[in-house]
């Protein structure tokens, strides 16, 4: 029998086209969904992007629910539950993912399982931002919603006009989420997890001159071998969060390794061009497996 299984994701991107074309190796069917056109009909029960009914499908991959994290991209995923409470197994489920997208959520989830992570302060009074900047020395705000480093701001304790950039930083981020900066000698690694279990590490090496590391701003991607316990910090990271497929951003310190967060969605080309592993496939046969059973 034809297993219907759907790629949630963007139309064109690369990541979503190899999960759709190893399933369509695999069952003849492939079909990606592009969220932004989903209607909901909670009358009828149907939830259909362009003509599929996706509580009619046997299960979906969800790769990217937005192009970019928003409060927005959370109603999505909520709609998402109304295919699963008709039977459609999802890949990772909704609710899992709701809790990675919005920061702050990630961050409360991994330190209430005692994962190592920066220094944190989270508020909505700027003078208290600023006495958190004062105390880290150095930090890194970060809106609550974002992927790839993007409309993070860097500052030093010593910024001349520290209080006016923060000032300016709540204007788009009501909630001021402020980490310390720590000496992360150039870069941090991605350990990749499937269904729970280890597959690879690659490191992702900042381009000289940027404080972060991320390929969107010019880094790159080369293999790591961790230590043993450096794995069992990772999957006790990621445990938590009941995800299929997903990429634990750790970090190595002088006083040790940290944990910046979970990812919802995993870094398949990460996964690929540093380890040398095509996860797409991967995720697709596990895939295949459940819904099989």
């Amino acid at each position: 029998m034809t297993r219907k299984i759907g790629v949630i994701g963007t139309p064109g991107k690369w990541s979503t086209e190899s999960l759709a074309d190893a399933l369509e190796a695999r069952t003849g069917y492939r079909q990606v969904i592009d969220m932004s056109q989903a209607v909901l009909d909670l009358e009828a029960g149907t939830l259909h992007c362009a003509d599929v009914d996706l509580c009619q499908l046997d299960g979906l991959i969800l790769k990217k629910i937005a192009e970019d994290y928003s409060p927005d991209a959370l109603d999505r995923l909520e709609m998402l539950r109304v295919a699963e409470a008709s039977g459609v197994r999802i890949f990772s489920p909704a609710v899992s993912v709701l809790r990675l997208m919005d920061r702050l959520a990630c961050t409360m989830t991994l330190r209430a399982a005692n994962i190592p992570m920066p220094a944190t302060t989270v508020t909505e009074d700027e003078g208290a931002a600023l006495a958190a900047l004062q105390r880290y020395g150095a930090a890194v705000f970060k809106p609550l919603f974002s992927t790839k480093a993007r409309g993070m701001m860097l500052l030093d304790s010593d910024t001349a006009d520290a209080a006016a950039r923060i000032a300016a930083f709540r204007q788009a981020n009501p909630v001021i989420y402020v980490q310390q900066k720590l000496d992360l000698s150039g870069e941090d690694l991605g350990m990749v997890f499937l269904n729970g279990e280890y597959l690879c590490t690659y490191a992702r090496v900042g381009q000289s001159g940027s404080w972060n590391t991320t390929i969107h701003s010019g880094g790159r991607y080369a293999p790591y071998e961790p230590s043993e316990e450096l794995i069992e910090l990772g999957r006790r990271a990621q445990a938590p969060f009941g995800l299929t497929f997903t990429t634990v951003d750790i970090a190595m310190t002088p006083d040790g390794p940290i944990v910046f967060e979970v990812s919802a969605f995993g870094g398949y080309s990460g996964a690929l061009k540093g380890c040398g592993m095509d996860a797409a496939t991967m995720v697709v046969d596990h895939v295949l497996g459940e819904v099989s059973r």
